[in-house]
């Protein structure tokens, strides 16, 4: 454990380019430390690229940073040397399993501080010498230690390889651009390297500007991912307040229904035992004139008893018990009754509105909505299965096929009463909410139908724009006629020109405030297509001007 900490030490306070014990020390941004004069001398050679790096972690800087001494890093060395430490660091020189060993030194080896492309060789420090001293070596290419070296050497002709083929894309040496390689396009290894560093320098500029760009991007998402929770919790907040107002309403309507029961509980009870006291003194008086009676009759003396008779024989009124109704009774079953329809209606709306509030949930995207799709199948991903409202059906349009088709009929048909019926024109609506993505298709005969969409809150009393299909702002519609179309919304038409089909397609992106309708045969052709803000769930809406006239939802799926 105690070498283990010492070759920790050794490693900690080594300067990894001259491999001594650091001198003046500085540490750059990266948090790596060097000799000052080493990290200047490295730099030095990387002023012609403007870009310097870290000679461990390789990370870049743009600018050459401003180097200042770490003070407490030259102290610490500086007392690690009177502790003998320098020479143990002597050791760090000497080439690991990992390292690239000096092609020169005998023994043990050094490890390598430059390798030659020249030479095809690798030095330590002491063996390099010559390189820098003697005008032999003054052309020789200088690269941080490689253990690649051999792979320069032609593997058929023993040569530096210092050509390029670029016709073949690979580097080949003097021989082999005379021989397998005569007549292709050839440059030196040093032109293409700089015709691909200055696509290098290209594409770096172009990563950088990328990773800039998808920086922006993260922070953004980040942000979009705040808002979204932020949002969340405020929803849930507000949504848990107003379902606590909604117990708390319930809650005093229930106990407000307790007291009224039990409030006229009392008043009848009290009633009722009003009534059954004055019986009960009744029955007490008659119980004493009937004992009287039967006093007098047993009495002999003829004079008494006409005598006692008249007084004897007046009864008092009797009570009125005509108020007295001794048939069953449900007494406060009706209550009951009441509650429980209120009960259903709650749940009605309960699960109508839950499809809308799951639907305007699911809804919520963060990321934009997809395009438009461009080829049917791309369509039919979206498409849903609608049917039609019965509730909502004028009545002389007749529903089948499971309420996915209506026809127009000359006769009236009976329906019975409902608010959400239309009463003035020969329209019906869907029974399904539409939100989000939604495609749907439909086949029409004969002339003068309306395809179109609406809000719920439609006008569906009288004859009037604002229950007409296409008349006003809560629904847009599609009119086909024989050989024409034209679109209706807040009673502006706008004519549209397309191929007649007897199949129209119509897709909704709720959230991105689409609405398009297509002509579809064998391919699809765009009728007409809406941008705006839809503010609430959509319906799917028809209106059958002629008698025989048929519309259909199709089957997609």
């Amino acid at each position: 454990m105690a070498q283990q900490g010492a070759q920790l030490d050794r490693e900690n306070f080594c300067c990894s380019i001259c491999l001594d014990l650091l001198k003046d020390p500085v540490t750059i941004p990266c948090g790596h430390s060097y000799c000052m004069s080493c990290i200047n001398n490295f730099w030095d050679g990387e002023d012609d690229k403007k870009i310097y790096s870290c000679p461990q972690c390789r990370q870049t800087f743009t600018l050459r940073p401003v180097l200042m001494k770490n003070t407490m890093f030259a102290a610490l060395v500086e007392q690690l040397k009177k502790t003998g430490l320098q020479a143990a660091a002597a050791d760090l020189c000497y080439a690991g399993p990992e390292d690239v060993a000096c092609d020169v030194c005998t023994g043990r080896k050094l490890k390598a501080f430059k390798s030659c492309l020249v030479c095809l060789a690798s030095y330590c420090e002491n063996h390099l010498q010559p390189h820098y001293e003697s005008p032999t070596f003054k052309k020789h290419k200088l690269v941080d230690p490689s253990e690649k070296l051999q792979e320069n050497i032609c593997s058929h002709h023993d040569e530096v390889m210092k050509m390029f083929c670029r016709t073949d894309q690979q580097c080949i040496c003097y021989l082999c651009s005379v021989d397998e390689h005569k007549g292709h396009d050839t440059v030196s290894v040093a032109a293409e390297r700089t015709e691909r560093q200055r696509e290098l320098e290209v594409s770096q500029l172009n990563i950088q500007q990328r990773i800039q760009h998808r920086q922006k991007d993260v922070k953004l998402l980040q942000q979009e991912v705040e808002a979204v929770s932020l949002s969340a919790d405020k929803a849930v907040e507000d949504s848990e307040k107003i379902f606590t107002e909604l117990i708390r309403l319930i809650q005093k309507r229930s106990s407000d229904v307790k007291q009224k029961i039990r409030s006229q509980q009392e008043t009848e009870v009290s009633r009722v035992k009003e009534l059954q006291e004055k019986l009960q003194q009744e029955i007490t008086e008659l119980k004493r004139k009937d004992a009287e009676l039967k006093k007098l009759s047993h009495t002999e003396d003829h004079n008494q008893f006409l005598h006692n008779y008249p007084s004897v024989s007046q009864l008092s009124e009797p009570t009125d018990s005509s108020s007295i109704n001794i048939s069953p009774l449900r007494y406060f079953e009706d209550v009951t009754a009441a509650v429980s329809e209120l009960r259903d209606k709650l749940q009605d709306i309960l699960k109508e509105e839950w499809t809308n509030i799951s639907l305007t949930v699911t809804e919520v995207d963060v990321l934009l909505s997809q395009t438009e799709p461009k080829i049917r199948a791309g369509f039919l991903q979206y498409s849903c299965e609608i049917t039609l409202d019965p509730n909502t059906a004028y009545i002389k349009l007749l529903l089948s096929e499971g309420n996915r088709k209506v026809e127009r009929r000359r006769q009236k048909r009976w329906y019975s009463y409902h608010p959400d019926r239309f009463t003035g024109y020969d329209q019906v609506l869907s029974r399904e909410s539409l939100t989000g993505r939604c495609y749907w298709e439909v086949e029409w005969s004969r002339t003068a139908v309306r395809i179109a969409v609406a809000y719920k809150n439609i006008n569906r009393q009288g004859s009037s724009n604002e229950c007409l299909l296409g008349y006003n702002d809560k629904s847009w519609a599609l009119r086909c006629d024989t050989n024409s179309y034209t679109f209706w919304f807040n009673n502006i038409s706008t004519p549209v020109s397309g191929p007649r089909s007897s199949r129209l397609g119509v897709y909704l992106d709720h959230r991105a405030g689409i609405l398009s309708f297509y002509s579809v045969s064998e391919t699809m052709t765009l009728l007409h297509r809406v941008q705006t803000t839809f503010t609430h769930p959509l319906y799917a809406g028809f209106r059958l001007i002629d008698d025989g006239a048929t519309i259909e939802f199709c089957k997609l799926k």
